[in-house]
């Protein structure tokens, strides 16, 4: 007998987000020996005072006894709960026992009750597809002549070459090689790319920007010369609209480079920046100290001079009618992701989301946040992402932690928690949205954060003599097609980092920005994302189907996805040494082998480390 589980419909009507106006019904166990007088539902709107809420005494069978209410939730927020019971021996509260949705006397959490705007919808192209994520200069070099490049930056003769990662005489990293991947290059791989089922591209930073990563912004409505020109961008997204692939662009607005037209600290541009006089039409966009030299900046780095988001002639420069996201969208762009999102302010994010939107209803607004956004707490308060006047959906870091940790701890009740926790707490139109990713320029490779090597506090030259080879590139193969089978099933859109597919291994940043090694790709792995990429498109429920847990224990995890009417699909993976017998429910009996097990009569063997997907047929 359980108190309260928020996640058994006995005890919470609807699972997770719910749409303001909606009614939740709650209710509560206890034991009829305990002799309760009263219940009452102790609820908590985000930053208000707790209110208490008696519940009314149900039923009982003489065992134990029910207390329930219902209760409409009308506006949009957070609210926190817990329950207290009243006895002769006086009042006992019930809370979350931490990592579960359970109740229990010595629980030390609330419950979260996320209540999103009732309409609140996403655009249905992105849903039930693939993501993948390029770093423009490092994935196919066109051979198309470069123009107007800068003559301080320095060109790798070898594309197999490690990206620079050693200071200069000076003691500085400036980030200033490259290997001359180009926007034509892109267009070239497209069909690569579809053959892989990929339905969305998110390129890295593509404006004008004095380093190679260009999260420095030097000129927000030029293309970087080393990658082409606005024409060669309209003409990617317009080849890659006609084979069904959407354009996802990066947006970098909470800081420019230094080395830029708005602040002009080196002079490398004509007009007066910010850096050089206080009559700079720029100037209030940054904070200077009393003596001018000092400046904030992002993260202390002073190459990355902090902008002031809600500085009206900034805002209006970004979001404005013509702004630098309309110039975008009139390109051919069919959405922006937002670095790093929790450091943007509201006001300017709000601005923001209207600008997309203005150009489109179908157009994606994502956000780079790498908590729970749900209960994000950043620029002094709590963040309002869902809310409808904000973000449609984040990037999935806590995805990403919990598939790579069930990976290499074969720990499944954690994975199971840390999923349910996100699907519970997002909004289910952001859910269909949220970009699930194992890999990202700002993380080591998947192949080697799944051989396990620990790279806390390794210096740059100790990360660039990590080498995978022999067992530990076999076993961490083996863990990366297991974690990926599970990523292509869960809600949200799968992300492919460019490369991982073809076996790339490396340290952090730069070693995860090498260039794609065209013709020397791992061929199994090659074909095993191909296969997960039909997969992928096959299966309309992959799209909006809700998330059921069916197992989380002794090193398997198994989840169906279930939409009326749609064909079924459940992932049992094995995260054991030795082969296993999954017996399926009765109800799943029927379901075939998609891939990764053998089945046989009401059960699915599956081999060690090893994910199956089976489905309905």
């Amino acid at each position: 007998m359980l108190p309260f589980d928020a996640h058994l419909d006995f005890y919470k009507s609807i699972k997770g987000a719910i749409a303001a106006g909606e009614c939740l019904r709650l209710r509560v166990l206890l034991p009829r020996s305990f002799g309760v007088s009263a219940c009452t539902l102790a609820l908590t709107r985000d930053g208000r005072a707790t209110e208490y809420i008696p519940m009314q005494w149900e039923h009982t069978d003489g065992i134990e006894e029910w207390w329930s209410l219902t209760l409409p939730f009308r506006e949009t927020g957070l609210w926190f709960y817990h329950f207290e019971y009243t006895t002769a021996w006086g009042t006992s509260v019930l809370r979350r026992k931490p990592n579960t949705q359970q109740a229990s006397l010595d629980g030390t959490e609330e419950w979260q009750q996320t209540v999103y705007p009732k309409g609140f919808h996403t655009p249905d192209a992105f849903k039930g597809g693939l993501i993948y994520q390029i770093f423009p200069d490092r994935f196919y070099d066109s051979g198309a002549p470069k123009q107007n490049v800068p003559a301080d930056r320095v060109m790798h003769k070898n594309k197999s070459e490690a990206p620079v990662y050693l200071p200069d005489k000076h003691g500085r990293i400036l980030n200033n090689d490259y290997f001359g991947g180009d926007l034509k290059g892109i267009a070239e791989k497209l069909e690569y790319l579809k053959s892989l089922g990929v339905t969305v591209i998110y390129l890295n930073p593509i404006a004008e920007a004095h380093s190679n990563h260009r999260y420095n912004t030097a000129d927000y409505k030029k293309v970087d010369p080393l990658l082409g020109t606005a024409e060669d961008f309209s003409a990617l997204c317009e080849k890659a609209h006609a084979m069904g692939i959407k354009i996802v662009i990066d947006g970098v607005y909470s800081h420019t480079g230094d080395d830029s037209v708005y602040f002009n600290k080196w002079g490398r541009y004509p007009d007066l920046g910010a850096y050089q006089s206080p009559a700079s039409p720029y100037y209030s966009w940054y904070s200077f100290g009393a003596n001018h030299d000092k400046y904030a900046c992002w993260w202390n780095i002073d190459t990355l001079p902090e902008v002031n988001e809600e500085d009206p002639g900034y805002m209006e420069f970004i979001t404005g009618k013509d702004g630098v996201l309309d110039l975008w969208f009139s390109l051919g762009a069919d959405g922006v992701r937002l670095d790093v999102a929790d450091e943007l302010p509201d006001g300017f994010l709000d601005r923001v989301r209207q600008c997309v939107k203005r150009n489109g209803e179908d157009k994606l607004l994502l956000g780079e946040v790498w908590e729970d956004a749900s209960n994000k707490i950043s620029h002094g308060g709590r963040r309002r992402y869902f809310d409808g006047r904000q973000l449609d959906g984040v990037m999935n870091y806590p995805f990403r932690t919990a598939v790579i940790e069930f990976a290499l701890t074969a720990d499944a009740a954690r994975f199971m928690r840390e999923v349910e926790d996100i699907v519970d707490h997002y909004p289910p139109e952001a859910m269909h949205v949220c970009m699930n990713m194992l890999g990202t320029h700002d993380t080591e490779r998947i192949l080697t954060a799944l051989s396990g090597v620990d790279l806390r506090h390794k210096s740059r030259r100790a990360q660039a003599a990590i080498k995978l080879t022999g067992d530990a590139l076999d076993k961490a193969k083996t863990l990366l097609k297991l974690s990926a089978a599970i990523n292509y099933a869960l809600p949200g859109i799968p992300s492919l980092y460019y490369g991982d597919e073809a076996g790339m291994t490396g340290a952090k940043d730069p070693f995860n920005r090498a260039f794609y090694p065209w013709g020397n790709e791992d061929d199994a792995l090659l074909e095993y994302f191909r296969m997960l990429g039909n997969f992928r498109a096959e299966y309309d429920v992959l799209k909006t189907g809700g998330f059921y847990p069916l197992s989380a224990e002794l090193g398997c995890i198994a989840f169906l996805r279930y939409e009326p009417g749609k064909k079924r699909v459940a992932v049992i993976a094995n995260n054991n040494p030795a082969e296993i017998t999954y017996n399926l429910n009765y109800d799943m009996r029927d379901m075939a082998v998609y891939t990764g097990g053998t089945k046989t009569d009401g059960a699915v063997i599956i081999s060690p480390n090893t994910a199956a997907i089976i489905v309905d047929e």
